[in-house]
């Protein structure tokens, strides 16, 4: 008898959970469906523009110009010759290849969206091929740059981050509650399967999609938050505290440590007391009499340093107590991002940062980020991206249509949220509300709208 009541009270707990989860699903689905959509299809867009952006930039970008390249500091100057205005110059980007242009970057807080333009030249003639604003690592062009604002902000400025955060939030819960129902729900109508309703082939088709699509959820979720204003200072923060921060040269020149490489993540470690480790340099932030003229000297021992990508900038210092910093940006596989520091009044490296030394914990997070723009495996991720967001587009339409479908009649109500979770025992409803209030705090924008979705369903109890 005793067994019969213990299986009969762990069915009904087991059936409880199954209930939460399927109304919490529903909830995603029903109201963060249309933001995760949106995020998908703009993010499909983007990652399939690279090819148009050049087509429609190839006058800029590319020259037929024939011979040797002239010197940095000549393409500067002429660049600097086109303004209209006193703007400062904080990048330099050298032709990568032969037939590509130089781009000059000056800080420009009317270059809409991106606050920074740069000056296009042809290394061989010095022509200027084109002015135009610039945005990000991969110094995307006003193309690209309205779809990538379009895809974190939808063009509504920092408010409008709040809603690629919410469907980055939400969206590996809805994986794995997906998962959850189909290995309960599957297998408990396994049997009603075989009559192929209308309703059970969608609700087929939906867990078949999901369930092809779920690492690429969760992996699109979790790298997107690291883009989020909240719950990415929070990961920020996280990482920080366990030493997961990618390392970076240290520009500093007063306190500098040649035999070591400096890193952020190692920052705190390099209290060394033998004196010969350490140099100091007695420089005053005097400033550079002639910045444009140190660029290719500075290149040059970048080079020799061992800086060999053809994607490379220069970030110069406008002070003699810092130095320059000179940054591999190809994220392609082999991704190439190593970088120097170079002091320009001796040409001599003092910090450098290279991937192949990097934690696997920095090295992941670095492909990552470039596979979820697409960039690390070239067409091959454009391809894999565009079927998983035009998937991830289909599934949530076909999870409305089965809604749909099955809408409740006007004037009734389903089970609420809340009366399943009524349901759970006591260690399990502790449980979900400490798991709750952990996501609110990691994810501020899901424990709000997880708030508003328990407000919403007290409102419909109390009608039940």
């Amino acid at each position: 008898m005793s067994t019969k009541t213990n299986n009969k009270a762990s069915e009904s707990s087991s059936n409880a959970i199954l209930l939460l989860i399927t109304r919490l699903h529903f909830y995603i689905g029903l109201f963060i469906g249309p933001f995760i959509f949106v995020a998908a299809l703009t993010g499909t867009i983007y990652v399939i523009t690279p090819q148009i952006e050049n087509a429609i930039y190839k006058d800029v970008l590319t020259t037929q110009s024939v011979g040797e390249n002239k010197p940095l500091s000549q393409q500067i100057a002429v660049a600097k010759s086109q303004l209209t205005k006193d703007l400062t110059l904080f990048a330099v980007r050298p032709a990568p290849e032969k037939g590509d242009t130089t781009r000059v970057m000056f800080l420009d807080k009317e270059a809409e969206l991106s606050g920074a333009r740069a000056i296009f030249i042809d290394p061989v003639t010095l022509e200027v091929t084109g002015n135009l604003p610039v945005y990000g690592t991969s110094g995307v062009l006003p193309f690209r740059t309205t779809i990538d604002f379009m895809h974190r902000q939808l063009l509504l400025g920092e408010f409008g981050r709040y809603y690629s955060e919410l469907a980055a939030s939400w969206l590996w819960i809805a994986a794995l509650g997906g998962l959850f129902l189909w290995y309960k729900g599957g297998k408990k109508n396994k049997a009603e399967f075989a009559s192929k309703t209308e309703h059970l082939r969608k609700r087929r088709r939906h867990y078949q999609v999901g369930l092809c699509l779920f690492v690429g959820l969760i992996f699109v979720s979790i790298t997107g938050l690291t883009w989020s204003k909240w719950a990415g200072d929070n990961i920020s923060t996280l990482r920080n505290s366990i030493g997961w921060i990618t390392p970076s040269v240290s520009q500093d020149l007063t306190t500098i440590d040649h035999n070591m490489m400096m890193s952020d993540e190692h920052a705190d470690h390099l209290n060394h007391s033998s004196h010969h480790n350490m140099q100091t340099k007695k420089q005053t932030a005097e400033k550079f009499e002639n910045v444009d003229a140190l660029f290719d000297g500075v290149l040059k021992a970048a080079r020799d340093a061992g800086i060999d990508a053809n994607k490379l900038e220069i970030r110069p210092s406008s002070t003699k107590d810092k130095a320059w910093r000179v940054s591999e940006i190809d994220r392609s596989w082999p991704t190439q991002v190593d970088s120097v520091a170079v002091d320009a009044s001796t040409m001599t490296i003092t910090s450098r940062a290279d991937f192949a030394t990097f934690p696997i914990v920095a090295k992941l997070i670095r492909w990552g980020i470039d596979a979820h723009m697409g960039v690390l495996f070239g067409v091959v991720n454009q391809i894999i991206l565009t079927a998983f967001g035009l998937s991830l587009c289909f599934m949530i339409i076909w999870g409305y249509r089965m809604w749909w479908i099955r809408r409740p009649q006007a004037g009734s109500t389903s089970k609420p949220l809340l009366q399943a979770w009524a349901r759970l025992t006591g260690p399990q409803k502790i449980i979900t509300v400490l798991i709750a209030i952990a996501m609110g705090i990691s994810m501020p924008v899901m424990g709000v709208s997880l708030l508003a979705f328990l407000l919403i369903d007290i409102y419909r109890w109390k009608r039940q």
